[in-house]
């Protein structure tokens, strides 16, 4: 069959924001991934929000056709795939049998290989750290065509490099996962309301000591002496014993939930001051009156906007961008006091705001969490967000923090190289294995990743 080539291609991701002209190539088998030369980036289901799998001068290797499991050991959850399998396939085949994704980001429509790339973290990283915690090997095509293992114990710096490293590294081709051991597919919830950031921030640090996995909605438009104000939600996986009767006959049995779908691109999009404000209004009111622990399914609790498919239409032609950032332990309080301020201000509504509590930093080289607390914020695309968000990018740097590459559409450079010091150390790994800079995305040109020193 071979490689297929779709050349002049617009192509964006999940954001709609950028689109770009660019030439496609999607490798039928493993063995084609070493035909491939010049300059070239993976992408997976396009589920990045900004320009990290997009290249217009070169090639984009979509890696959805190499999704083939290649081994799974029932008796200690360890799973060797492709990289283009997802974690939907992954819950699929796994969670019948006991195993549960150790980290999972707020979809299942990516793929191994871009949750290796960009090392993603979930509401569980104050107790399991990010993706790249629980992977045991990876495999990777380097530019020349030749293939190379590597884990954290062998061949650990170029390991490290490519966890969190944005595909810059090589095209990663096989991953080795360790699953988690649950005994159910649902979850134990309970919902607490929080009048004002200080609330928050005290139930984020509290409740994240006492349950595995912890998120924060915040009503992004309250302002004054509710500025902050949220709703925080705590989960762990459900016994078999906590289920209902009807449940424990089939305590791991993946029930599918209802589908809607958003079916055209929207000329304009409806997430505006008004209809957010109307929202949060109720969704506040609705979720704080769930006082009591109750059980959920998994796909409501992590994956709540997948039931409906894209869903990133309601923007409209302009599309948005996913602005995440984190703040350290000692700053937080501050600096999202700063950013909530900034944002009611400038009377920009983001219909998506969620506030997690992060744990110790990984090894990964450009891996994104830090102690601390992250927020990430949905805001349309218009005339005068990029001036926002570039003040935005001022208050986090000022109190130490940084911005999340596998969201960012437009960050400066010199702000990149501030916000990630150990990027010298992953751009000697880099130059090592890819001299010539042949892995690299829009992303890594405008931000100057991979351009020899």
């Amino acid at each position: 069959m071979g490689i297929s080539t779709l050349e002049g291609t617009q192509l964006s991701s999940w954001g709609n924001y950028p689109v770009v002209t660019a030439n496609v190539v999607r490798p039928e088998r493993y063995a084609e991934l070493q035909q491939l030369r010049g300059r070239r980036i993976a992408r997976g289901l396009g589920r990045s929000y900004g320009d990290a799998a997009l290249l217009s001068k070169g090639q984009v290797v979509l890696m959805e056709r190499l999704d083939r499991f290649l081994a799974i050991d029932d008796a200690t959850g360890i799973v060797r795939a492709e990289a283009g399998v997802s974690l939907e396939s992954l819950l699929h085949h796994l969670l019948p049998r006991g195993w549960f994704p150790p980290v999972t980001p707020g979809t299942k429509f990516v793929t191994l290989g871009g949750c290796v790339a960009a090392d993603v973290h979930g509401k569980n990283h104050h107790c399991d750290g990010t993706f790249g915690a629980h992977v045991q090997e990876l495999e990777l095509v380097l530019a020349d065509g030749s293939v190379r293992r590597c884990s954290p114990s062998e061949d650990k710096e170029l390991f490290w490099a490519t966890i969190g490293g944005m595909g810059l590294t090589g095209i990663i081709s096989e991953v080795t996962l360790q699953m988690t051991k649950v005994e159910s597919a649902y979850m134990m919830t309970h919902h607490h309301s929080a009048k004002d950031l200080e609330a928050v921030l005290r139930l984020l640090a509290e409740g994240g000591a006492d349950d595995k996995y912890s998120v924060a909605w915040i009503d992004c438009l309250a302002s004054g002496r509710e500025l902050g104000r949220s709703v925080v939600i705590l989960g762990h996986h459900a016994n078999a014993d906590q289920l209902s009767t009807k449940q424990r006959h089939a305590p791991l049995k993946v029930i599918p939930g209802r589908q809607a779908s958003i079916p055209l691109m929207l000329p304009f999009s409806l997430v505006n001051s008004w209809s957010v404000k109307a929202f949060n209004a109720f969704y506040y009111w609705l979720q704080s009156a769930k006082t009591e622990e109750h059980v959920v399914g998994y796909d409501s609790f992590f994956y709540p906007l997948d039931v409906i498919h894209h869903w990133n239409r309601i923007y409209g032609k302009k599309g948005f961008v996913q602005y995440q950032c984190v703040l350290p332990t000692q700053t937080a309080a501050e600096g999202l006091k700063a950013l909530l301020e900034r944002l009611t201000t400038s009377r920009r509504a983001s219909f998506l705001a969620v506030l997690k509590r992060f744990g110790p930093e990984g090894s990964g080289l450009l891996s994104f969490p830090m102690p601390g607390f992250t927020l990430a914020l949905d805001i349309p695309v218009d005339a005068g967000l990029f001036s926002l968000l570039d003040d935005l990018d001022a208050e986090v740097l000022r109190h130490g923090g940084r911005v999340y590459l596998a969201k960012d559409a437009r960050l400066s450079a010199s702000a990149f190289r501030t916000m990630y010091p150990r990027y010298e150390a992953f751009a000697a790994v880099k130059a090592a294995v890819d001299p010539t800079n042949s892995f690299c995305s829009d992303l890594s040109l405008r931000l100057n990743i991979g351009e020899q020193r």
